[in-house]
């Protein structure tokens, strides 16, 4: 290889082999820092990189396509796969190893045990994709037993999968710190996304009308619009925009997940905005803190 950006970053794609080297890194004193990924791997993910980075010693990333976050006739099959690609990007952020389990790796034969992080997991977009976060969970709980990290980072973008992560991890007593990356965006504010490789260019132009909708809807709930106005004018937002289908746009507790009252919001209250909604034949989500 001729230069930084040439090289790519080092791959085991074994269990076996993974801690191997795990062990050698502990032996020698080094802390593990870990990023769980679906490959097509954009500048957010590389930002969730440089986190684990400043708060471990060494940076584990994983690629892995999980079949069981995907119902029947989802885009398993044509998800964006560029593994060279991916580990090169890694590279240029200084990952020092990156994951590459095969489905047998990840789910031996005869595997019967899933997790399961009840209530938070049935509300959002688990309404909508009910069996979403049981694979998430279950694949995230396995890649922890396998990287073995002190500290993992997942983007704030999915915020829904994070918070259950949170959840995972304090319930079943994982010795993790789960740290949340802040949403990384383009310049006209849509959340970077891997699925965004789907738009058609008339659709990127109407992506980022989402983003605007729940900053508005923001502004007006911290004025003490009702939730239910607010919320209701983002809907029409998005929809006028041109987006083909909402799922939701909703007010919650940022730690529960649950929809917040039908209210002024008190001062000192902090709530998240989240939404979903497809694009042609794409299905976009987004959310944004909100404090009053």
């Amino acid at each position: 290889m001729n230069s930084k950006t040439d090289t790519l970053t080092p791959a085991v794609r074994t269990r076996a082999n993974l801690q191997n080297q795990i062990r050698e890194w502990r032996q020698a004193g080094e802390t593990i820092g870990f990023v769980p990924t679906m490959g097509a791997l954009h500048s957010g993910h590389l930002s969730l990189v440089r986190i684990a980075k400043k708060n471990a010693t060494k940076v584990i990333a994983s690629i892995f396509i999980n079949p069981t976050q995907f119902a029947p006739g989802e885009d398993f099959d044509t998800y964006p796969r560029d593994e060279s690609a991916d580990r090169a990007k890694l590279d240029s952020v200084g990952c020092d190893l990156v994951y590459l389990p095969t489905v047998r790796e990840m789910y031996p034969d005869g595997t019967k045990t899933n997790v399961r992080v009840e209530e938070m997991s049935d509300l959002l977009d688990g309404i909508y994709r009910p069996h979403f976060f049981y694979g998430v969970a279950t694949v995230v709980a396995r890649l922890f037993l396998h990287t073995q990290p002190d500290v993992a980072v997942f983007g704030e973008k999915d915020y829904q999968q994070l918070q259950i992560i949170r959840r995972m991890v304090r319930d079943l007593g994982f010795p993790i710190e789960i740290i949340g990356g802040e949403t990384a965006r383009d310049a006209d504010g849509l959340a970077q996304s891997s699925r965004n490789l789907y738009l058609t260019p008339e659709e990127r132009r109407i992506a980022p009308a989402m983003q605007a909708a729940l900053h508005r809807a923001s502004v007006r709930v911290t004025n003490g619009t009702l939730p239910s106005v607010a919320l209701e004018e983002a809907r029409t937002m998005i929809m006028a925009a041109g987006f083909t289908e909402m799922n939701y746009v909703s007010l919650v507790d940022p730690a529960t997940l649950e929809d917040l009252p039908n209210a002024p919001l008190p001062q000192g209250t902090v709530a998240r905005l989240l939404a979903a909604a497809w694009l042609g034949k794409t299905r976009l989500i987004d959310n944004i803190s909100v404090t009053r």
